[in-house]
Formats: structure tokens, C-alpha cells, sequence
């Protein structure tokens, strides 16, 4: 690798999202490299929520990512890209669950190992982690769809009304019931 390669390299990596969008736009295929892995760990984590297994998570996630390769053009504010990222992978996620068979999955049998933490935390934070997942599971679909789109996939109010196609109003309405419902079912881990 010449010396400069690697001088732009980390000038990529130091960018802003909307300057790396811009370029990627542009043709860049590093600086949409450089977009991808830094919000690679938000998208997989938002994507895993929805489909349940780490395997359709990764079919999902390259889907969605080609896909945004594919659709630069159509980002209209590039400081916007993860957000723009994250209704691409929403998309794609319950694209995919409609296509999906209907067959029972081996529940457990799909999930990442845990790393790093003494075992007692580690079945805490499992512990945890199942409690949230049935709570969020007991919500209504368009309540939960909100909170992962404002909590895991950080869009604003504005943008989860646009990708789901609500009031602006409904969407306030079903974020605060979905809080206040699973405020409720968490309360034992506060």
C-alpha cells in the first residue's frame, strides 16, 4: 500500500457521514466502505431484533447495504445517512419476514456467544435481555416497530412517521405506550 492510500485511508475514517455519503454518491467506493462499517454494529442490531436469527440477519443486512449502494442518488440530505441506512434495513427486515415460510425456528440455536463477561453477568445481562425481548414482543406491531426504529435504529419522530406512514401524532402515541408498557414488564430489573 503507498504511503498516501493510507494517508486518504484515515482521512476516510475521520469524516463526517455527510461528507463520506457525498462522495459515495460520487462513485467512492471506499468512502461507502468506510459509511458501512462504522454503522454496520447499529444496523446488524436493529436487523436481529426483527428477524430473530444471526444468519437471516446477515442475508438482510447485505441486502440492505447493496441496496443503499444502489440508491445513493435517491439521498436527499447527506448528513442523514444513517438514518436513511436504518429505513433501508427496516425495509429490507420486514421484506423479509414476509417472505419467510412459516416453520418454527429453533429457538436459541442461532445466537452469538457471549464474550467477555464473567458468567454471572453474562446470564444477568441474558437474563435481561430475554425480559426485554418479551416485552417487546407483547406489544402491539406498529408500538413496536416505533420503539425499535426511535431506540436501536435512532430515528426521529419525523423519520418513523415517514417509514411508517403515520401521523406524526400516532407515532408520539405509540412510542409512549410502548414505553410505558415496557417500563411496566422491566420494573423487577430496575
Amino acid at each position: 500500500m503507498r504511503a498516501e492510500d493510507n494517508g486518504s485511508n484515515s482521512d476516510l475514517q475521520a469524516a463526517p457521514d455527510g461528507i463520506l455519503a457525498a462522495r459515495a454518491a460520487s462513485g467512492d467506493a471506499d468512502a461507502f466502505d468506510v459509511l458501512l462499517h462504522r454503522h454496520s454494529r447499529l444496523v446488524r442490531a436493529y436487523v436481529y431484533r426483527i428477524v430473530g436469527t444471526l444468519s437471516e440477519t446477515d442475508d438482510v443486512v447485505q441486502e440492505a447495504f447493496l441496496t443503499a449502494w444502489r440508491q445513493l442518488s435517491t439521498l436527499r440530505d447527506p448528513n442523514a445517512v444513517k438514518a436513511w441506512l436504518m429505513k433501508i434495513a427496516s425495509r429490507e427486515a420486514y421484506a423479509h419476514l414476509r417472505k419467510r415460510p412459516d416453520h418454527d425456528t429453533l429457538d436459541g440455536f442461532d445466537r452469538a456467544a457471549e464474550t467477555g463477561l464473567l458468567p454471572e453477568a453474562a446470564a444477568i445481562r441474558n437474563a435481561q435481555l430475554q425480559a426485554l425481548s418479551l416485552a417487546l414482543d407483547a406489544l402491539p406491531e406498529a408500538q413496536r416497530r416505533c420503539w425499535l426504529l426511535r431506540e436501536v435504529g435512532s430515528l426521529s419522530y419525523t423519520e418513523i412517521a415517514e417509514e411508517m406512514n403515520l401521523p406524526l401524532s400516532t407515532v408520539r402515541g405509540n412510542l409512549s405506550r410502548a414505553r410505558a408498557s415496557i417500563t411496566i414488564q422491566m420494573a423487577g430489573w430496575r
